[in-house]
């Protein structure tokens, strides 16, 4: 079964299930909320799935929720940064005035 990212904002987190039958939790991206404004704060995969690239899985779409959704993104995470830096596509998601902060 292919992975799944899905939002769980009873927890500020994305996660993405992936496994044999699709239902185990591999690994999450928290964020916090406000204002318009998604700031990533912490990316994890479960050891269980390392090596697997869901880590960029995850964070491509978490990132293309937050631009379906209209939020800016802060990627205080060094992980979702990293991605991003690799993904310049994706740039535009964090504000303009905000990307020296942020390395990018």
């Amino acid at each position: 079964m292919e992975p799944q990212v899905t939002d769980r904002p009873e927890k500020s987190r994305y996660e993405i299930l992936a496994g044999d039958d699709g239902t185990e939790t591999a690994g999450f991206a928290e964020y916090h909320l406000s204002e318009g404004e998604i700031a990533f704060i912490h990316t994890e995969i479960d050891n269980r799935f390392a090596g697997q690239g869901l880590g960029g899985l995850l964070v491509r779409g978490a990132l293309d929720d937050a631009r379906a959704r209209g939020l800016r993104v802060l990627p205080y995470c060094p992980f979702v940064r990293g991605w991003i830096g690799k993904h310049p596509e994706y740039t535009d998601l964090v504000p303009e005035a905000r990307r020296a902060r942020f390395g990018l």
